[in-house]
């Protein structure tokens, strides 16, 4: 870490590493396991690496992804998406505040998919463990994330809500308003709210990024300055187009 400051739990990663770093589960990509051995004798196996794990624990987490039916099976007879919830169990030993996942759905079919997505969700609001997800599948992050950061060349570049229901008073959104007057419009907006950006679509429709609880206010400028209002509606875009829109396109692998 080069600067700013990284607080895990309220630990100061910089001063207390290993103490931050004991609130951490993690799983990158497909999570490797003694395949000639059960789920169990895997999970029992990382659990004497850590101090204070029971086989209570086990038991717990186990039930917590769903594998108590398999669990004394070989891993080497598990498919791909109860590999990745064996991967869960053992990150979710040591009780985590925080689970990092890089890429958790590589290989899996919809199915598999949906599944851990499923998982994911249940263990942020009935757990609640903030779950951190680093993925290229965007369309899979718009149906499993609450918020998503789009960092660009290693640098954070963005920060937004995904779901609506995270979205507040004060978060911003793309709106469409459809006018008589479109250039007459743009003219006493830029006036008017000089910090907003406002694009002229066509003669009669204007695009533009604001708060929610500045509607009301930019729908009253434009009315008392005796502009006909058609329609004022959300443009939902979806998080592929939101990031293409706000990284130029650009690709960096």
């Amino acid at each position: 870490m080069t600067r700013g400051q990284v607080l895990i739990d309220g630990i100061d990663v910089s001063k207390h590493f290993t103490k931050a770093m004991q609130h951490i589960g993690a799983i990158v990509e497909n999570p490797e396991m003694y395949k000639y051995l059960t789920g169990y004798q895997n999970l029992k196996h990382f659990a004497r690496m850590s101090q204070g794990v029971s086989d209570q624990r086990i038991h717990e987490v186990v039930n917590q992804v769903g594998l108590e039916a398999r669990i004394h099976d070989k891993v080497k007879t598990y498919s791909l998406g109860m590999r990745q919830r064996l991967g869960l169990a053992q990150a979710l030993l040591r009780r985590p505040h925080v689970i990092i996942l890089d890429e958790p759905t590589n290989g899996l079919d919809p199915a598999g998919i949906r599944e851990l997505r499923d998982y994911l969700r249940g263990l942020a609001e009935k757990e609640g463990i903030a779950v951190i997800v680093s993925s290229h599948l965007l369309s899979e992050m718009e149906l499993m994330c609450d918020r998503g950061a789009i960092i660009q060349a290693g640098k954070l570049i963005d920060l937004r809500p995904i779901r609506r229901t995270e979205m507040d008073e004060t978060s911003e959104q793309d709106i469409l308003i459809e006018i008589e007057h479109g250039v007459q419009a743009v003219s006493i907006l830029h006036t008017t709210y000089p910090q907003v950006d406002v694009v002229l679509r066509d003669d009669h429709h204007l695009e533009l990024r604001v708060a929610r609880e500045m509607i009301p206010d930019i729908v009253q400028a434009l009315v008392s300055h005796g502009e006909r209002i058609y329609e004022v509606r959300m443009v939902n875009k979806t998080l592929e187009e939101t990031f293409l829109e706000i990284t130029g396109g650009e690709s960096h692998g």
